[in-house]
């Protein structure tokens, strides 16, 4: 296993989403932050219907054709709370806090979702956490409140509140798209940007909002499809093989690639802060990348659908006849095993640690 290669999903993600700020504040200026939100969401889940009708036309694959785009009765009420928590209450909760906030203490706050991400993975779904990965996600974190830190008043406000809960939300979103992350991953992000998007949307024409230009109107969706769209396709697949914490680890990084994206828009000679932000992050994201987590462990009996290979985790028959293609995806039955080697907290090694 690279380590890596099964990190490089999430630092994608990070990337995307962290060069969506730069962007996105160019049109600040001439859309309302509500509104901003949602047409960043629409053009999220848009754009991926659009991507996922071009994958369906153009490969005409049997595990990526529109029989393929649904989710398993049992795992919609965790799709349906990441939704409800990520999308329609965390961004209103967020926009409520920046009304009563100023912009310096909401970003500092902002650096509060990874760490309760990682609070909620370890202690509430019991994913295991490595001494080297909670200091390599105190690091980041630490690198974070750096990379925002202005100085100012840092009381508990109202708005900080709120903003707090936000993230709050966001972390129980994070942790209950773990649960789907074995189904399409475009499919689950294109869900959750088109609620998200509608909600937002809807609530800023509500408040008084207008239709923005048709230029602008565009640049908001693409700027949505790559930084919020194809991001999140990318952290559901980093869910899938790295589980939640070690994710958030790495898209908590996000804010370092946006500053960078900003002084090369923008240049100007960073402070020290930002260099020593910038040390943190990397030496949390080369803790996190060097984990050997390895020891004996039980698979239980498990029967789910993901697109896999043949490796050994995957030695099933196939009841239809198989071309031999890989990767597919199919449902299939992992019968009990017991071996030892090193892994991630990914779809299969959701197992609790005794210790």
């Amino acid at each position: 296993m690279s380590s890596l290669r099964s990190a490089s999903p999430a630092l994608a993600a990070a990337l995307l989403f962290g060069a969506s700020t730069p962007l996105a504040k160019l049109l600040v200026g001439e859309v309302p932050p509500l509104l901003l939100a949602g047409l960043l969401y629409l053009g999220s889940g848009l754009g991926l219907t659009v991507a996922m009708f071009a994958r369906w036309v153009l490969m005409r694959a049997p595990d990526t054709g529109m029989a393929a785009l649904h989710v398993p009765k049992a795992e919609r009420i965790w799709l349906m709370g990441a939704i409800l928590a990520g999308g329609v209450m965390g961004p209103a909760l967020l926009m409520s806090g920046l009304s009563r906030s100023d912009a310096a203490s909401a970003s500092l706050l902002l650096n509060v979702e990874g760490v309760l991400t990682a609070v909620l993975a370890w202690l509430v779904f019991r994913e295991n956490a490595d001494k080297g990965v909670v200091a390599g996600m105190a690091a980041i974190a630490l690198g974070g409140v750096l990379l925002s830190w202005q100085p100012g008043d840092a009381r508990m406000s109202t708005g900080a509140l709120l903003i707090v809960a936000a993230c709050a939300c966001w972390a129980v979103d994070n942790n209950l798209t773990r649960k789907v992350s074995t189904n399409d991953a475009m499919l689950i992000a294109c869900l959750k940007g088109l609620v998200a998007g509608v909600c937002n949307t809807a609530l800023a024409f509500a408040t008084g909002s207008h239709v923005p230009s048709l230029p602008t109107l565009g640049a908001a969706m693409v700027v949505g499809f790559v930084g919020y769209g194809l991001s999140l396709v990318l952290f559901v697949l980093a869910l899938r093989g790295l589980g939640t914490a070690r994710t958030g680890a790495y898209f908590a990084v996000a804010p370092l690639f946006g500053v960078i994206i900003s002084l090369v828009l923008w240049p100007e000679i960073p402070g020290t802060l930002f260099w020593l932000a910038a040390l943190l992050m990397a030496l949390g994201v080369w803790l996190h990348v060097r984990e050997r987590h390895e020891h004996t462990h039980v698979h239980e009996p498990l029967t789910h659908a993901h697109r896999h290979r043949h490796d050994a985790h995957h030695h099933h028959e196939h009841a239809a006849e198989w071309d031999g293609s890989e990767p597919h995806s199919h449902v299939h039955t992992h019968t009990a095993q017991e071996h030892s080697h090193t892994h991630y907290p990914d779809v299969h090694h959701r197992h609790i640690h005794p210790h």
